[in-house]
């Protein structure tokens, strides 16, 4: 059950992240790097996060990035994150 909501929040995410317009060059990485990792969540799963611990590193230091600009986008990042952490990982 707790892997089928992650699959929805992340392409939920997915979804915004493709609907973010025009930014600066540092956020357009941020957002690059995320698309990668969500890509492979939704395609490995969970196996994903335990193969490389950076990737919630990585969505950890997105949600500050997007916080103030994009705090609807920061918040979704959050929930995985905190779906991520309910699965133990």
């Amino acid at each position: 059950m707790e892997q089928q909501k992650l699959r929805e929040l992340l392409e939920t995410l997915h979804q915004e992240l493709a609907e973010v317009g025009t930014v600066d060059e540092q956020t357009g990485e941020v957002l690059a790097t995320l698309k990668a990792d969500i890509s492979k969540l939704v395609k490995d799963g969970a196996q994903a996060c335990q193969e490389e611990e950076s990737l919630t590193e990585r969505m950890s230091d997105a949600v500050g990035h997007f916080e103030e600009e994009h705090p609807r986008l920061s918040m979704m990042i959050q929930h995985v994150l905190d779906s991520l952490a309910r699965m133990g990982l």
